[in-house]
């Protein structure tokens, strides 16, 4: 639901409008250098740590829950030693649980929905190249969108899939542990064109 359908529309991605200013690549070079390794691995930590943030958030410090500490959050097998709480163990089974996890899900499927957008380009803005330039992108991340929406909101799927619609307050969670994975990604990306930059005066300099 993430993942299929806008990785199948990213297929239809338009050139990078510089593509005929960026040399060829060396044939001998990997199809994952060093630096893509790099920026693979700072934005799947980024995943993670919203993911489990969430999470997190709900149990901690969301108004309407159950607020507990970190180290309470993190003995929850040992929940009936924990004394002086103000919340009972059941805050970690049956709807609370749910609604926990429904947001550790929902942040993981607007990341994953930021990530295509931002795959329209490898190195390109997305103010350069915006979404509306593959316009197969964005019915896809409606869809998967909206497929996540009717998991949420229709009460019979809560029931098949353990999750809990969620409130204005949880929206907006969701979405500020979400938005940074595009503002860090845009500024990998700025940082690849620099480096390119660097990169093609050398060239240059040598050439001369």
């Amino acid at each position: 639901m993430t993942d299929g359908l806008p990785a199948t529309a990213l297929g239809f991605n338009k050139p990078d409008a510089d593509i005929m200013r960026v040399a060829p690549r060396n044939s001998k070079e990997g199809l994952i250098d060093s630096w893509l390794f790099f920026r693979y691995m700072v934005i799947g930590l980024y995943v993670g740590i919203g993911t489990v943030g969430g999470f997190w958030w709900w149990y901690c410090v969301y108004a309407d829950g159950p607020q507990m500490s970190w180290s309470e959050l993190t003995a929850w097998s040992k929940c009936e030693e924990v004394r002086g709480r103000d919340w009972q163990c059941d805050v970690f089974e049956g709807v609370p649980h749910e609604r926990a996890s429904t947001i550790s899900l929902s942040i993981l499927v607007t990341i994953e929905m930021f990530n295509a957008a931002s795959a329209l380009s490898e190195n390109q803005s997305l103010l350069g190249q915006p979404i509306w330039s593959n316009i197969w992108l964005v019915l896809a991340m409606i869809l998967s969108f909206g497929l996540h929406l009717m998991i949420l909101y229709w009460p019979w799927m809560n029931d098949i899939f353990s999750v809990q619609p969620l409130n204005k307050d949880e929206w907006m969670a969701v979405m500020g542990w979400s938005l940074p994975v595009l503002f860090l990604d845009e500024l990998l990306k700025l940082a690849a064109r620099i480096k390119g930059r660097g990169a093609k005066q050398y060239v240059k300099d040598k050439t001369d």
